[in-house]
């Protein structure tokens, strides 16, 4: 079985991000300008980067978890 406290701790960081994301795309359709535009797509690619990493994670820590 997963570490039941790692798995919280990834689960909320999962959660901070996704909410992260939101806001900024939410932020973005009321910007207007190319450098806004240009900030927001590198802190919406951020972001995703690290939603994809924490994800991997999560999927790694459970699958190791199943081949105990």
């Amino acid at each position: 079985m997963a570490d039941p406290e790692a798995l919280a701790e990834i689960e909320q960081r999962i959660a901070i991000i996704r909410d992260n994301l939101r806001e900024l795309v939410e932020q973005a359709a009321g910007y207007s300008g190319a450098a806004d535009d240009e900030l927001n797509s590198d802190r919406i690619a951020n972001q995703q980067a690290q939603l994809d990493a924490l994800l991997k994670e999560r999927d790694d820590l459970l699958k190791q978890s199943k081949k105990k």
